[in-house]
């Protein structure tokens, strides 16, 4: 009796053990070379492959789970036949499909559609807690075939929001992207093509898949883990980063602009550059083939990545150039290259300041003639040399004094003085330039009427670094005028915070802007109303900084050049904000970081306030973390994207900005900033600190003669 108790015993935990290990199993019809088919190896379930569907069908027992996805993206996948779907109902068969040309019962269109700015918006509640109606997904370079249906889980349109549809699917065209359709589960494109397309964000796209194993396979217990993408921050939130850390940072933030093919080589100067840069309103292309070869400098650098990617991951580049990215680059090579004991990089360097002073259009025409009005100044790009606006003015001069002091050259000392004193003697009564000035308003206007304008314009995003340079160069030559004026226009400024305070894309990024002027004002008149204007401003900066160490966009009280997306229809039709609404949780690396973290070490070192220090340490330590790596996309391999999302801890946001979205990147006013000033932090110094044995002063009478008296 005991022996036939024991038996039964355990043939039942036998049977108990067997039921708990066995895996759900689902067909899998397509090629193995596919980002779900990836997935489906890491997930609890028994994957069977198949050739065709007529044969996964053909095989199939009762309740099956079947996976077809697209094998021929962006072409379409050819469709179920009424013979072939009648079995799969009859089996009673699960049907996961891709993206097919034709489906029984459903009316899809004859014509591939294409994605501009449309995104993925849920609009059914079945993908768990992650994701609920009117949150949206990312799917780029998205084709698609139209249909009709009535019910579908997932739409594509073109809505504004950060990760949620702010106004619904208010006057926005939507398409359903993926529905249920009796027994099967319709796509209308690759949605397998997440990792491949750097779809996102990653946690968003985990749910959808759960949800779509979970129906396919049956197993309501499925686990499906973290998503991996194609592109990828350098380290996670926690890890510890080793010693060499921020070398690394530097070594590979330079390495990207030659992973990028970014220095303009003759060999590809006209049918790449020349080609895709035009008039400069649309100076979009395709990547550079990684075969053609980098330039020396001497031709220039160009700006980077738009923020356009395609559905094979690879991303649109912007075939501009520009006078500002020239100095800032060189800026950030001479940093590298001192840090990193790399001649070749100081080559570079004086190749770039060499091309704008001495053989570009930026300084051409009359801008090279010692008695017009616009000598001195630089043009804004290649496309627009009549422009100056005062902010690229200003980060060219920056990012050429800095390089100056690091080559140990005083070769375009005189130049820079000009430069400076050209943005100077075209400055109103009370220190505002204003955004933007055009040679033919100058010469028309003459210089006289230019200084006295009564100017009032509190926007330190166009005014407050070239009252840096301004500073910086009364530092160097007590020439009186430089700091009376300046004085005169941050005191307006700083009375005028925050409500009078015009700002571009958010009012954080003005704050970042308007640091580092204080902070050399606090260098040239220590007094305790200068340093509580720099405690003021950093203050309000470090309210937004969080633990990771990065700074939270921020939106304005009162209305900016470009606010909030005000319509699902206006959605990347201008420049715009990362985010929606102040809380979205976005750091932005082209206007706000980047200028933040090199204002504030400053800052830091001006002051020695050790709260100054810490922010910085924390943003050094946020920019190592979060920079780009990626096997697949070398050319974008050491970058700095502009949009971080800090609790997700993935490249997300709102790209609405019709010119530098979410993923755009900038050789000069993201990397440069950002490369250069890791090296600074490691140096435990400043470009205050670095610069100041400068010899500009030799040069300063005889230009003040020729330019001001």
């Amino acid at each position: 009796m005991k022996i036939k108790s024991v038996s039964v015993f355990l043939i039942l935990m036998y049977s108990m053990l067997v039921g708990c290990s066995s895996k759900n199993e689902v067909y899998y019809v397509g090629s193995t070379e596919n980002d779900l088919y990836d997935l489906l190896g890491q997930v609890d379930l028994e994957v069977r492959l198949f050739p065709t569907l007529e044969d996964a069908v053909k095989k199939s027992t009762e309740g099956i789970g079947i996976i077809k996805v697209s094998d021929n993206y962006p072409q379409k996948e050819p469709g179920v036949s009424d013979e072939l779907y009648q079995a799969i109902k009859e089996k009673n068969l699960k049907l996961y499909i891709e993206y097919p040309e034709d489906f029984p019962g459903i009316e899809l269109g004859k014509n591939v559609l294409q994605t501009n700015y449309e995104r993925g918006v849920i609009t059914a509640d079945v993908f768990g807690a992650t994701l609920k109606r009117m949150d949206i997904i990312g799917l780029n370079d998205c084709h698609f075939l139209e249909t009709k249906e009535k019910e579908p889980l997932i739409v594509l349109a073109k809505v504004a929001g950060f990760d949620h549809a702010a106004y619904g699917l208010e006057e926005t065209d939507d398409y359903p992207l993926l529905f249920h359709k009796e027994n099967a589960l319709i796509a209308t494109t690759k949605l397998s093509n997440y990792r491949t397309g750097r779809y996102g964000p990653n946690d968003s796209w985990q749910a959808v898949w759960k949800y779509i194993l979970t129906w396919v396979s049956s197993d309501k217990e499925l686990k499906v883990p973290e998503l991996k993408s194609a592109v990828s921050p350098m380290f996670s939130k926690e890890e510890p980063l080793p010693e060499s850390a921020s070398t690394e940072a530097v070594k590979k933030g330079v390495e990207w602009f030659y992973n990028g093919r970014f220095f303009i080589h003759s060999d590809w100067a006209e049918s790449w550059w020349q080609k895709y840069q035009g008039d400069g309103t649309e100076p979009w292309g395709p990547p550079l083939d990684q075969a053609l070869p980098n330039g020396d400098g001497s031709l220039g650098i160009l700006e980077g990545h738009a923020s356009t990617i395609y559905h094979d991951g690879d991303q649109l580049y912007r075939y501009w150039l520009r006078a500002d990215v020239q100095g800032e680059v060189a800026y950030a090579m001479a940093a590298a290259g001192n840090l990193l004991k790399k001649p070749a990089y100081n080559d570079v360097a004086t190749k770039l300041l060499d091309m704008v002073y001495f053989n570009s259009i930026f300084s051409a025409g009359l801008k090279s003639d010692k008695e017009s009005d616009v000598y001195g100044l630089l043009g804004w790009s290649h496309t627009h040399p009549w422009v100056f606006y005062g902010d690229d003015n200003a980060r060219f001069l920056l990012g050429a004094i800095g390089a100056s002091a690091y080559l140990g050259s005083d070769k375009w000392d005189e130049k820079i003085a000009e430069t400076i004193l050209a943005n100077f003697r075209t400055t109103g009564k009370l220190g505002f330039r204003s955004g933007r000035l055009e040679e033919k308003p100058i010469l028309e206007a003459g210089i006289e009427e230019l200084q006295n304008r009564e100017l009032v314009n509190p926007h330190p995003h166009f005014e407050s670094w070239l009252w840096a340079c301004y500073l910086w160069l009364y530092d160097k030559t007590n020439y009186e005028p430089l700091l009376e004026k300046t004085k005169t226009a941050i005191q307006i400024t700083m009375e005028a915070y925050p409500d009078r305070w015009n700002w571009t894309n958010g009012i954080q990024q003005e704050r970042a802007r308007m640091i580092l002027p204080l902070a050399w004002l606090v260098r040239v008149e220590d007094t305790p109303k200068h340093r509580a204007w720099l405690d003021q401003i950093v203050g309000e900066v470090l309210d937004n900084q969080v633990a990771c160490g990065a700074i939270r966009e921020e939106l304005g009280a009162v209305p900016g050049q470009f606010g909030r997306t005000n319509s699902n229809k206006a959605y990347g039709t201008t420049e715009a904000p990362l985010i929606f609404e102040n809380g979205d949780p976005v750091a932005d690396m082209l206007y706000t970081v980047n200028f933040a973290f090199f204002g504030l070490n400053e800052a830091a070192e001006a002051t020695g306030d050790p709260k100054y220090k810490e922010a910085v340490d924390k943003m050094a330590d946020f920019l190592i973390r979060i920079q780009v790596q990626s096997e697949k996309h070398k050319d974008v391999d050491g970058a700095w994207f502009r949009a971080f999302d800090y609790n997700r801890w993935d490249y997300w946001a709102s790209n609405a900005d019709h010119g530098w979205g979410a993923w755009s990147t900038l050789t000069g006013w993201i990397q440069s900033w950002i490369v250069a000033t890791q090296v600074s932090v490691q140096n435990e110094s400043s470009f205050w600190q670095a610069t100041s044995h400068s010899s500009i002063n030799e040069h300063m009478d005889e230009v003040v003669n020729r330019m001001v008296n």
